[in-house]
């Protein structure tokens, strides 16, 4: 993988990550016969993903696709807070940030 998942492999991972889902419910979900967009068999080759051997074939995050979302997630809000303090600057009149003594 690329050192930056894609847009569709962090939706993919959250998804996950955000409760318990079993295998049948990730492919209801996700599965695609398009070549192009393979992000279940993506997150199983790259070892983001586990499936438990228990009855109901649970697919959960390995430790390694928290990291992975982890580390996106964390960008994102890096990114986020970046824009909303420049449109922030836009808003705020220049002679409102100066100080008056």
């Amino acid at each position: 993988m690329s050192d930056s998942p894609s847009l569709i492999m962090i939706q993919f991972l959250s998804w996950v990550a955000d409760r318990p889902r079993t295998y049948a419910q990730i492919m209801d979900a996700w599965r695609t016969s398009c070549p192009r967009l393979s992000v279940w068999e993506d997150a199983v080759i790259e070892d983001l993903v586990r499936i438990d051997g228990n009855g109901a074939r649970a697919v959960a995050l390995t430790k390694r696709g928290a990291a992975v979302l982890q580390k996106a997630q964390n960008g994102q809000r890096r990114k986020t807070s970046a824009k909303m303090g420049a449109k922030m600057s836009k808003l705020v009149p220049k002679r409102a940030l100066a100080c008056s003594d």
